[in-house]
């Protein structure tokens, strides 16, 4: 199982160096729109996590604590809430409950837990804002274009994920300790819907259309 571990894990490196290969691609014509971010953010995905594979000698829960999983999380709540739904309001108060959440639990718990706190908090918040950009594209003409729609293919890719995933990130400790058989096969899920995520985002970019 280990190796199917390990093998999943590679493809899941392959799949983010083909997403942030194509957003480079694309970083040129969409200069003059937001999703420029998106390609640079692709990027960062993947230096970080093929970093963090091969290098032992630093912290990586320090690193995802602090850097990693809040870049995650803001860079999407900036995405839909700002630049989809175009809410300010939403999108401050989705970056205070995380930050202000995660930062009390920081104060009195220990670190060890804050990467798992993390995922769950974020990943709740993220879910209650793909309910509501699935809401927005049900009311207006973007339902019918949505082989054009950039979010499509991202809305796809999170709640395969995100929503999927959720209970694994939710009871993975309890899990670990406790069925380690039911662990293992959250854990491929987890592996193999983040890597269709990643597949999905670079499909965004060559279906999508820039205005969307």
């Amino acid at each position: 199982m280990k190796e199917l571990h390990q093998t999943l894990h590679n493809t899941l490196l392959l799949s983010e160096f083909i997403a942030a290969v194509v957003g480079v691609i694309y970083m040129y014509r969409l200069r003059k729109s937001h999703w420029k971010w998106f390609s640079v953010y692709l990027l960062i995905i993947f230096f970080q996590d093929y970093f963090w594979t091969y290098n032992q000698h630093f912290s990586k829960k320090i690193y995802f604590s602090y850097f990693g999983l809040p870049l995650q999380f803001i860079f999407m709540y900036w995405l839909y809430a700002l630049k989809s739904l175009k809410n300010k309001r939403l999108f401050t108060i989705c970056v205070l409950l995380f930050i202000l959440t995660v930062g009390l639990f920081i104060v009195f718990k220990d670190l060890n837990e804050i990467p798992s706190l993390s995922m769950n908090i974020g990943s709740a918040i993220l879910i209650l804002l793909l309910i509501l950009e699935y809401i927005k594209q049900i009311k207006t003409d973007d339902v019918l274009k949505f082989k054009e729609n950039k979010m499509f293919y991202i809305n796809i890719g999170l709640v395969l994920f995100y929503i999927g995933s959720y209970p694994y990130h939710v009871f993975s400790a309890e899990l670990y300790e406790n069925h380690i058989n039911a662990w293992s096969i959250y854990y491929i899920y987890f592996l193999v819907s983040n890597s269709i995520m990643y597949l999905l985002f670079s499909v965004s970019f060559i279906w999508g259309k820039t205005q969307s």
